[in-house]
């Protein structure tokens, strides 16, 4: 089963389920009434099938209970779950079926072939989204077909009776066996690819093990094997270009650093790869493949089959050229050109271990080879010759030639990696735990090689840069490495930071350049630049500054370089420029006043606003005004809207004018204030303007300083008068008596705001403006009435007779005392109206009042009496007749009632009032036409004099007096 712990054994008519630990029989499966032929565990676990001769299949649960029975019209051959969907194959000589746990019936299939089918097996893997199944059958061949009952390809030839086929590692291989006696070991197309084992019988089952390169094969005399499959890697590697094989049968060919890759379906085999250049060579078990490139571009990823060598060729390493093919066996080196032919033979004295192409004209390519007894041989391939090169303590396990070919790269067999120099032959270089090696093809002096899951970066004679990384090295391109990690070739981006900044620090600044060349950061690029520009090193600077682009520096480059051409030229200026551009101002600062342009270092502090720095250098310098210095800086402020740094400026260079201007703009009065106190008092135009902003600003207290300043007691009354600071301002009117109105006036008003009428009154009378006390109690008079507050109205009316007397008194005249006499009877009568409405609005609009029946009924009739033609303003007479009609009806007073709602219904009453109006008409002309005496008395209807109290008309005795 799936997870290994049960083993089912189909054995005469019965199913054995044994225990896989301690082979402990489990089940004892009775079913069948024929030998058992197969059986076939789900993916799931969770059941098992079996078939025989008996023609039926049975579907057993994994607990040894019997699901489900159905036949066939023949033996059953071969049982084969589908991995993914759970469907079970079920195989006979003539036909197929396939049963899913999700339906009933079999769904079955005619095979054409007429042979007997021994094994069937589902590929793990859905193939462009279809399920397959391999049918081995024993007609001698290897089919595909689809769930629908569709063949996929063409038959395959056996040449055996195949008894068992199982896909392998995923499915992307296939193992099979039967009457030949072999294992073999087949592509998921039904490509073979090699042999496995041979046995001395046939060989029943090939059964893999899961997640494991292991194969077990069980034969007809009993025996059992099991089987290792190493799977070595086939490659090939020329500077970026990477062939691989993959699936045995294919060549990958990778781009190294653009990550394009291209597939070549060889449909055999695939046992070496070479590459080189724009040549490809592939062997297969019984010819070689040559391709080329089909562009000219560096890029090009297309290959064409360029010429096929028809031969079965043996050989440990493949090497080819532009025009040969090169076999490495044993000591042997042949070279055969692309028609198979040999051309020439070498016969070294030690086993070739490794063996490299290293460039040359085609046809005089030069190679290196290394061999087992420690010995580098450069071979040419048009010369029989080998030249030696360096003869090593140990085998060579891996080398590789710098890109100027003066310096020669080993790992041997005790991981050791030595670097000899190819003239001289002394070792550069040693170090230890390698297993590869590789030069960078860009950057002579720079080594890289790998060990102990550690990359190693040697450059120059610096010390030797290491970081993590797996895999073995076999390849350096500039900033990149190419690490091949098991089956898989990785390209990891180094930069070369670490070795440009040593060269800096040796101020090796061309060393530098090429290393940065090699593949650095932006912040590098910039760090070598401005190291090379401050050396003046400026062909090194001006091309680093053109890989960032900056253009500040590749312009200041140029300048420099025009005026190296003219006479006077100094580097030290435009060293200055080169550190201000760098933020190092300080630095520039000194520069330029060592090199005597001091009027360069101010103007520079000056455009950077760092006053107190050109201030410093202008005091330094001999004969330097600073005036201007200070205005700019003035100026600067003003355009940044730092008010308070211009202020300051401007009273510090005593241009008090522009400060006040400034702070008075502003509202820095705290600033302006110290400004007055330093200020002599002479300065009268000065002190002026700063008296007047703090009037203007409400800064009362300031300004009364400034005024004191200035003795100037008539505007600093005013001040008083504009802080209504009253006590002080009548301090000093006694001091200056001719300005009372200038004090009185303001007050009065001031009085009248916070409703201290009496008392603005008499202050209009000493400012000697009783007209305006008048106006104003008219005002006051207008307003309440306006917000029917009739109490007030009526009191501000008494107010203004009284005024009226004292406005025109009986000395100015008969016709004066007169004009005062009717304006005080006016405003008498209004504030007797007003006074006595009052209590009738209260009664009409507010649901409750402590007023008596009596009270309203004779302030009615008081009212009428005076409003019986025209009513001051506020004043309704619908409210006083309703009012009075309702006290009437109360007070049996019906004659006074009904006369009232006569007049009331010739007016025209308030909105909502008509029906309430008509329905006490109606009810006051059932009531007898009649007063209560005792609420009339002896008094007309609306006639008498009243008391303000409550309204009651008063006993009058009338009298003359003796002459």
């Amino acid at each position: 089963n799936p997870a290994g712990s049960q083993i089912v054994v189909g054995c005469g008519n019965v199913v054995l389920v044994y225990d896989a630990t301690d082979g402990l029989l489990l089940h004892r499966l009775k079913g069948h009434k024929d030998v058992v032929y197969c059986v076939a565990y789900a993916k799931d676990g969770k059941r098992f099938a079996s078939g025989g001769a008996d023609k039926n299949v049975i579907i057993w649960k994994d607990t040894g209970e019997g699901m489900l029975k159905f036949s066939h019209n023949d033996n059953i051959q071969a049982l084969a779950y589908n991995p993914v969907t759970l469907q079970l194959a079920s195989v006979t000589a003539s036909d197929f079926g396939l049963w899913s746990p999700d339906q009933k019936s079999v769904a079955k299939h005619k095979i054409s072939a007429k042979g007997t089918c021994f094994r069937v097996n589902f590929n793990p893997t859905s193939e462009e989204g279809e399920d397959t199944l391999a049918v081995a059958a024993w007609d001698g061949t290897l089919s595909f077909w689809s769930l629908t009952g569709r063949q996929l390809g063409k038959d395959k030839q056996l040449n055996m009776d195949p008894c068992s086929v199982r896909y392998f590692s995923n499915g992307e291989y296939m193992v099979m066996g039967g009457s030949d006696k072999k294992a073999h070991l087949w592509t998921r197309e039904g490509v073979q690819l090699s042999q496995i084992c041979e046995r001395d019988d046939w060989i029943w089952m090939v059964a893999p093990r899961p997640k494991h390169n292991t194969v077990a094969v069980g034969c007809n005399d009993g025996t059992v094997a099991l089987y290792q499959l190493v799977f070595s890697t086939v490659h090939g590697l020329y500077q970026d270009r990477y062939a691989y094989r993959d699936l045995m049968s294919d060549v990958i060919i990778q781009h190294l650093v653009t990550e394009q890759k291209v597939r070549i379906k060889c449909r055999d085999h695939v046992r070496k790869i070479a590459v080189y250049k724009r040549r490809l060579a592939v062997q297969l078990p019984d010819k070689v493949l040559i391709y080329d490139l089909k562009g000219e571009e560096d890029n090009d990823m297309h290959y064409k089959k360029r010429d096929t060598i028809l031969k079965a060729l043996d050989c440990n390493l493949l090497v080819v050229t532009a025009d040969h093919v090169l076999l490495c066996l044993e000591r042997k080196l042949q070279l055969l050109n692309f028609k198979g032919d040999k051309e020439r033979e070498w016969v070294l004295d030690a086993v070739i271990r490794y063996i490299k192409v290293v460039g040359g004209p085609p046809r005089k390519e030069g190679l290196l080879v290394g061999l087992k007894n420690g010995q580098v041989l450069k071979i040419f391939v048009d010369n029989p010759f080998p030249i030696p090169v360096v003869s090593h303590e140990r085998a060579i396990r891996c080398l590789d030639l710098s890109c100027s070919r003066r310096r020669l790269a080993i790992v041997d067999e005790a991981a050791n990696v030595v670097v000899y120099d190819m003239q001289t032959q002394e070792r550069l270089f040693e170090d230890v735990n390698a297993n590869s090696v590789a030069w960078n093809s860009l950057l002579e002096g720079q080594l890289c090689y790998t060990g102990k899951d550690q990359l190693s970066i040697k450059t120059g004679d610096f010390p030797t840069h290491r970081e993590k990384m797996q895999g073995f090295v076999v390849g350096v391109r500039g900033s990149k490495v190419f690490c091949l990690h098991y089956l898989a070739m990785n390209t990891v981006n180094v930069p070369q930071s670490a070795a440009m900044y040593r060269y800096l620090e040796k101020r090796q600044f061309l060393e530098a350049y090429k290393v940065a060349t090699m593949g650095v950061t932006d912040t590098d690029w910039q760090t070598l630049a401005l190291e090379a520009l401050m050396a003046m090193e400026l062909e090194v600077a001006v091309k680093s500054f053109i890989r960032v682009r900056d253009i500040r520096y590749i312009e200041l480059i140029n300048r420099i370089k025009s005026s190296r051409k003219l006479p006077g030229h100094d580097d030290q200026v435009f060293l200055g420029e080169a550190m201000a551009l760098r933020g190092m101002f300080q630095e520039a600062g000194r520069v330029y006043s060592k090199c005597g342009r001091t009027d360069l270092a101010i103007k520079m502090f000056s455009d950077l606003k760092r006053w107190d720095d050109a201030r410093n250098i202008a005091q330094q310098a001999q004969g330097m005004d600073i005036k201007d210095l200070t205005r700019e800086q003035a100026q600067w402020a003003l355009e940044n809207q730092e008010w308070k740094t211009a202020a300051s400026i401007f009273v510090t260079s005593e241009e008090y004018g522009k400060a006040i201007d400034v702070m008075g703009e502003h509202g820095l009065l705290d600033m302006l204030i110290d400004v007055v106190r330093r200020l002599d008092k002479s300065e009268t135009g000065l002190l002026a303007k700063c008296a007047a902003t703090f009037r203007e600003k409400g800064y009362a207290q300031y300004a009364k300083e400034t005024y004191i300043k200035m003795g100037n007691t008539g505007a600093l009354m005013e001040v008083y008068v504009e802080a209504e600071k009253w006590e002080e301002a009548f301090q000093l009117l006694e001091q200056l008596p001719d300005q009372a109105d200038k004090v009185y006036l303001p007050y009065a008003r001031w009085l009248a705001i916070n409703d201290r009428f009496e008392e603005a009154q008499q202050a209009f009378r000493k400012a000697g403006q009783a007209e305006e006390a008048v106006h104003m109690l008219e005002s006051l008079a207008q307003q309440a009435v306006t917000i029917n507050n009739f109490k007030d109205a009526s009191y501000f009316h008494f107010l203004l007779a009284q005024e009226s007397c004292k406005l025109y008194p009986a000395a100015s005249g008969a016709e004066v005392a007169e004009k005062g006499r009717g304006l005080f009877l006016d405003y008498s009568q209004s504030a007797e109206v007003y006074y006595a409405y009052d209590m009738i609005y209260t009664y009409i609009t507010q649901p409750f009042t402590s007023f008596q029946t009596e009270a309203i009924f004779n302030t009615g009739r008081f009212l009428l009496q005076k409003v019986h033609k025209d009513a001051p303003a506020g004043v309704s007479r619908a409210y006083v007749l309703w009012a009075l009609a309702e006290a009437s009806k109360k007070l049996e007073c019906y004659k006074v009632g009904r006369k009232a709602l006569e007049l009331l219904s010739a007016l025209r009453v308030p909105a909502g009032w008509n029906d309430k109006v008509d329905l006490a008409c109606l009810q006051v002309r059932g009531k007898p036409m009649s007063d209560n005496d005792e609420v009339m008395g002896a008094e007309g209807m609306f006639s008498g004099q009243r008391s303000f109290l409550n309204f009651d008309v008063l006993p009058l005795v009338e009298f003359q007096l003796d002459s």
